[in-house]
């Protein structure tokens, strides 16, 4: 009776030579932690494509597959630290021409402001005060698209800015 000896699988291989792949994971990235996060990501790449292809040296691939991550690895980092600014505080830098955030709160602030006053008006006056300011038509030509004088319109612009008044005390707070 013969006994059939099963090559072992690839994990099975990791596993066995697991401190030799972290080594080689080290000599690249440079610290036991890193290499150790690449030898995991590297186990499940091969345990979750262990069954796509057959392997003709097992630890040589195991091998291969660890440098490919610590290089990638590396190849990412020198990326990202060419776009990421460290602050002595650890807080993310002030950058000119953005507002901070407190600048952002008030004027999402003044924003909902100027909403709930337009909301008040009436459809009509309001559709007016938005043609002319956002859409940049003229009395004239707001007048003609609804249907109504050009001194209707201005009237309607008026009743909208006096709603709006309140709203300019908070613009000239910032």
């Amino acid at each position: 009776m013969s006994v059939i000896t099963s090559s072992p699988t690839l994990g099975e291989v990791f596993i066995a030579h697991r401190s030799q792949l972290c080594a080689i994971a080290r000599r690249i990235v440079g610290t036991r932690e890193l290499a150790e996060e690449i030898a995991q990501d590297a186990y499940l790449k091969i345990v979750e494509g262990a069954g796509a292809r057959e392997v003709e040296k097992p630890f040589c691939y195991c091998c291969q597959v660890v440098r490919n991550l610590a290089l990638d690895h590396c190849r990412r980092q020198t990326v990202e630290s060419t776009y990421r600014v460290d602050t002595e505080d650890g807080e993310p830098p002030e950058v000119a021409g953005w507002p901070g955030p407190d600048q952002s709160l008030h004027e999402r602030r003044v924003v909902d402001a100027i909403d709930k006053a337009l909301a008040t008006l009436p459809s009509r006056t309001r559709r007016v005060f938005e043609l002319y300011r956002l859409a940049g038509l003229t009395q004239r030509e707001i007048g003609r698209t609804l249907g109504c004088s050009a001194t209707l319109v201005n009237f309607m612009l008026k009743d909208a800015l006096n709603a709006l008044a309140p709203c300019r005390e908070l613009l000239d707070s910032a």
